[in-house]
């Protein structure tokens, strides 16, 4: 078991320190979800069954796996069984619906980040029957240079995170494929894009893409024949994902990326925001494309939008209205901070969602997701 954890060394980075078969070990600390490293480490393999592996975890002890890696993927399979055994709290509105899932959530992943793989100084997982997650691990992490320990659970989602990268998801309004990168949002939900997609243009000389993430919008502006697009994003792994994704559809020349929290400087016809859709805290990076704290990214954008658009040029805001549905935002509060931006509603086009939650009545918040509509707002400057 560990006795002691010590920040980064000159490497500045957290270490984990463990004994091991009468030795003190030590190794980098991996998570992308920002986990302090643990406090506790039991060095277990095979031979540990699944309700001893539950209780552990329950009690706060990470567990360091040293059998079989198909076994390790086994194990977190049984553990993911028991945790949902718990039943879930009833919920009164569909507020507190949502607190409850987002706090089920937050137990769920707590408890399944308990057991942990090595990986040696090169990437490789020193372990019977473990794969290669070289490409997977420096796609995510970048080029390695020290042993390391990681969940097996976020290890699974890097791996995850390659394949979609290779394969892509199919855009159908660019009618290509858009190559996610790991903790940049995939465009999974098409309806969004259709609306940006079929929504009349108010001009096609210039438009700024805010928050691009994978760079899909910008993509189906340029294909639309806007001339100029400026996109942004403040994350690093976002603008790599842009540029990567619009280098393949060969609309690099059209699309300029910028690193910036929301706007580049000047003014252009036509903005476009896709903020995160649920004033929320988020727990891991890919969740900041999801959950928007007190609504942040919504009310800058909203805030700054005016000064920044021609004359009779148009933002388009596209979001969904599930926030309201679950009781974390109003429809008042959204119309009452578009007025005190300065700005005016000039239509707005709905959708219904095509995702498949939508359609799963197991899920604790099926009612507010059945009566979700996705809309495009398009807003100009008030005269």
């Amino acid at each position: 078991m560990t006795d002691s954890i010590t920040p980064g060394t000159a490497a500045d980075y957290p270490t984990v320190h463990w004994n091991e078969a009468g030795e003190e070990r030590s190794a980098r600390w991996r998570s992308e979800a920002g986990l302090p490293p643990p406090k506790r480490v039991m060095v277990v393999d095979d031979t540990l069954n699944a309700d001893a592996a539950y209780k552990l975890a329950c009690e706060g002890t990470t567990l360091l796996w040293r059998g079989d890696y198909q076994n390790a993927r086994q194990l977190l399979q049984a553990l993911v069984r028991r945790v949902e055994r718990k039943p879930a709290k009833r919920a009164a509105t569909a507020s507190e619906a949502f607190h409850l899932h987002r706090q089920a959530q937050g137990r769920r992943a707590r408890i399944l980040s308990m057991l942990l793989l090595p990986l040696d100084a090169a990437y490789h997982i020193p372990l019977r029957r473990a794969p290669d997650v070289v490409a997977a691990c420096t796609e995510a992490y970048g080029e390695a240079g020290a042993a390391s320990l990681v969940s097996l659970r976020e290890l699974l989602g890097l791996i995850g995170a390659h394949e979609w990268r290779k394969k892509g998801v199919e855009v159908k309004a660019l009618g290509a494929r858009i190559h996610p990168h790991y903790g940049v949002f995939a465009p999974i939900r098409g309806e969004y894009v259709d609306l940006v997609a079929k929504a009349p243009l108010p001009d096609t000389t210039r438009a700024f893409d805010i928050g691009t993430g994978s760079g899909v919008l910008a993509a189906v502006l340029a294909r639309r024949g806007v001339t100029q697009v400026v996109a942004t994003d403040q994350d690093a792994r976002a603008l790599a994902c842009a540029a990567e994704n619009l280098q393949r559809l060969g609309l690099d020349a059209q699309v300029t990326l910028q690193q910036a929290d929301l706007f580049p400087e000047g003014q252009a016809a036509l903005i476009v925001c896709n903020p995160p859709w649920l004033p929320a805290k988020p727990t891991s990076p890919v969740e900041y494309a999801v959950y928007d704290p007190d609504s942040r990214m919504l009310r800058g954008f909203l805030q700054a939008l005016a000064p920044h658009l021609t004359a009779k040029g148009e933002g388009w805001l596209i979001m969904s209205d599930l926030a309201e549905h679950l009781g974390l935002r109003s429809r008042d509060a959204l119309l009452g901070w578009i007025a005190d931006a300065g700005l005016v509603v000039l239509g707005r086009l709905d959708v219904r969602p095509t995702h498949k939650k939508s359609l799963e009545v197991v899920d604790a918040l099926h009612e507010a997701r059945m009566a979700e509509v996705t809309s495009l707002w398009r807003l100009g400057r008030a005269e």
